[in-house]
């Protein structure tokens, strides 16, 4: 590292802290506009803001330790949601913003009633706001420990300190609008360093090139996009669970099924129904189809540098037991960087880290200020106070998610856990919209067997009775069983259970008109007590939804395996999956117009 690298780190430290200040004044005015903006945001500026938000410092480590173990097609357990961000962006983002909630957890106290539903939003406030909220900060922290420990040769609680205390700073004072401002410049810091770092890693000498990588003997057989189909668990684990159960099922932050957390908190910030669809389909593409190649060619290419953990561990002794993983490997090949990229691509890094940790902060404050101390504690607070609580709560979460950070090992670890840990809760998250029945038990339910599901299945024994070579199912069965059990008891409580009544139905469907013959018994039921529900001339645009969303899949796919294809030389293939991104993005423009829906 030399000065012109560290001059480009501070200023754009010094920038950051500059809009958090400037925001500060208005958004300490309320909480609307500390959290939400004042409901003045464009879709292109959110949009920005989610893919920031999502370009975290274990992102591109999460990614390379996939690749290096199970290949490119390892990254379908995250690409597979893709599915889950197109429907909310066809089906759910008009709902969302329709619904005029401050938070996604307000939600329960519109959907459902009475005290399970008081009792639902108080605990997933805490449950979601401080509990999840803290473990996925922790991963995005512990990659910053790496980065750090590998780049710098910083102590991790350097690290924190540091980088923590700039975002934690400006997050605090500045709210929602200082972050979405942040995530904008934040974006192209992070593409720019990514691309970089890609293009001059490729081109070590001792890489020589993109083919000369792809030949190599350590990544010539992990560069396929999808898994060897002759390999039956593979198949199963890499691509069929992924694409035909995980993304509805499981919940995970920012894929949540239906929408939720800080994607449907920016929604919520949109001008309207149509900023609010505009931002999350932007998102969406921007997400899927322009970043992982840049992270996946740095993986490759760590394979040929550092081609298992003892090289690693040797070219970076100071790097304790505890924490050496694969994921080790993208800031070991950033090592390599010459002057001035180095200090790009490590202010992209720091980019990252602040732009998901202050969405991270802002969002789970939100949920502690909106929907545990207003409700629970002191609901005649003043917006002043509110605000003051806010930034409170912000300071707490960073303290509480640096420290356990420093007690984990890699980003794989909380992947693999939160994956699991929200397994068979995702349908209830698909049909609350769209099926009265579904009540505040349901989602009790749902969310307290998964939680005890995956936490029994932590248990070494219990797990190797059931799943791996000495279990009764094999190990790619884990995930199934989980969401089958789950499943299986939140209908049962569902149908056992009371109905929720009638009249918050019929007030949650008269603010957000989801339609469909899920409502069917309710609206038949309004009509004969002469109360109207819904303008019985309006078309019912989930089907429409439904198959925009499959036309956006399959372009988002076909631009992203283009690009692929292209990178590795392969024409063949590269053309006709262009021409297939075309024809389905002009299908989806065709469709999308009988949705009546002008983004712009």
């Amino acid at each position: 590292m030399t000065s012109f690298d560290w001059s480009i780190i501070s200023a754009y430290f010094i920038i950051a802290l500059l809009i958090g200040v400037r925001s500060s004044k208005k958004a300490g005015n309320d909480t609307k506009s500390f959290f939400l903006a004042d409901r003045e945001m464009p879709w292109w500026l959110l949009g920005v803001s989610m893919v920031a938000t999502t370009f975290s410092t274990d992102t591109p480590n999460l990614v390379t330790d996939l690749v290096r173990q199970k290949g490119v097609s390892g990254n379908w357990s995250w690409w597979a949601f893709l599915l889950t961000g197109m429907l909310t962006v066809f089906v759910y983002a008009r709902l969302w913003r329709r619904s005029n909630v401050l938070t996604d957890i307000e939600f329960y106290e519109l959907r459902y009633g009475g005290k399970p539903a008081r009792f639902l939003r108080k605990f997933r406030a805490i449950y979601l706001g401080i509990i999840f909220n803290v473990i996925t900060m922790s991963a995005v922290t512990l990659a910053a420990i790496k980065i750090g420990g590998i780049m710098l040769g910083l102590e991790p609680w350097q690290t924190v300190v540091t980088a923590g205390l700039v975002t934690v700073t400006f997050s605090a004072i500045g709210g929602f609008k200082g972050v979405v401002y942040t995530d904008v410049i934040l974006f192209f810091v992070a593409m720019g360093g990514a691309i970089g770092a890609a293009f001059y890693l490729v081109n070590l000498p001792e890489v020589g090139g993109i083919e000369a990588l792809l030949s190599n003997e350590n990544v010539s057989g992990k560069i396929s996009i999808l898994p060897d189909f002759s390999d039956t668990n593979a198949l199963i684990a890499l691509l069929i669970i992924p694409l035909a159960v995980q993304w509805w099922s499981s919940w995970y932050p920012g894929a949540e099924p239906g929408g939720g957390g800080y994607i449907a908190q920016r929604m919520f910030a949109a001008k309207n129904e149509n900023h609010a669809i505009g931002a999350t389909f932007f998102f969406n593409i921007m997400h899927y189809a322009l970043r992982p190649w840049p992270w996946i060619l740095v993986a490759l290419a760590s394979l040929v540098v550092f081609p298992d953990l003892e090289s690693i561990q040797q070219a970076f002794p100071n790097i304790t037991e505890d924490k050496l993983g694969n994921d080790l490997a993208y800031p070991a090949m950033l090592t390599k960087l010459p002057t001035g990229l180095l200090g790009l691509v490590l202010a992209s890094l720091i980019s990252a880290y602040m732009s998901t940790i202050s969405t991270q902060l802002n969002w789970g404050s939100s949920y502690i200020v909106y929907d545990f101390y207003q409700t629970q504690i002191n609901p005649s607070a003043s917006q002043k106070q509110l605000v003051a609580v806010g930034r409170i709560s912000t300071v707490l979460l960073m303290v509480l998610s640096t420290l356990l950070a420093l007690l984990l090992q890699n980003a794989m670890q909380l992947f693999n856990l939160l994956l699991v840990f929200g397994a068979g809760t995702g349908l209830i998250f698909i049909l609350r919209w769209f099926w009265w029945r579904i009540n505040a038990w349901s989602e009790i339910t749902a969310m307290v067997a998964s939680g005890l599901i995956s936490l029994t299945l932590t248990i070494p024994s219990i797990k190797a009775s059931l799943f791996g070579v000495e279990g009764i199912m094999p190990s790619w069965a884990e995930f199934l069983f989980v969401v089958a059990v789950t499943t299986f008891l939140w209908l049962l409580i569902t149908f056992i259970t009371p109905p929720e009544d009638e009249s918050v139905l019929r007030a949650f469907y008269k603010k957000t008109q989801p339609g469909g013959p899920g409502w069917a018994k309710i609206i038949e039921k309004a009509q004969r007590d002469d109360v109207k529900l819904s303008d019985d001339n309006k078309i019912w645009t989930v089907p429409a939804g439904i198959i925009a969303m499959l036309l956006g899949c399959s372009m988002i796919y076909s631009i992203m395996f283009c690009t692929g294809y292209f990178i590795y030389g392969n024409l063949r293939l590269a053309f006709p999956l262009l021409a297939l991104a075309i024809v389905s993005g002009y299908l989806l423009i065709k469709i999308w117009g009988k949705i009546k829906v002008n983004v712009l």
